[in-house]
């Protein structure tokens, strides 16, 4: 990469019009030279064998994976909708039930009776 020593602005001291003119002119600089070096990443690419590989960054997907499904593992006897995998945070139910002293075992699922 090459460092240019260009002319020094003093931007604080600039007028509007001044910034415009100076925008329009580094638009127009980097709209000249971006295709310029994106044809020769491009050819230097295609030499390495790559060309055909998507490298445009936007464009890549970020979709989670497909999980299994988690089935219930514990039932709360007083209200058999209310389940839990024994994934994530303890239902409240739960909770309350082991600290009156319960253990966990008590509200597992008999998966060979189901």
């Amino acid at each position: 990469m090459r460092v240019l020593k260009m002319k020094p602005y003093d931007l604080k001291s600039m007028s509007i019009d001044e910034l415009c003119d100076l925008h329009e002119f580094v638009s127009s600089a980097l709209a000249r030279r971006i295709p310029a070096e994106a044809e020769r990443l491009n050819r230097r690419l295609r030499q390495l064998g790559l060309a055909g590989v998507p490298h445009d960054v936007k464009k890549t997907s970020h979709a989670r994976r497909p999980y299994p499904k988690v089935f219930p593992k514990y039932r709360n006897p007083a209200k058999p909708s209310e389940t839990w995998a024994g994934r994530g945070k303890q239902p409240r139910w739960l909770t309350a039930q082991l600290k009156s002293g319960k253990q966990i075992d008590e509200f597992r699922i008999d998966l060979g009776a189901a």
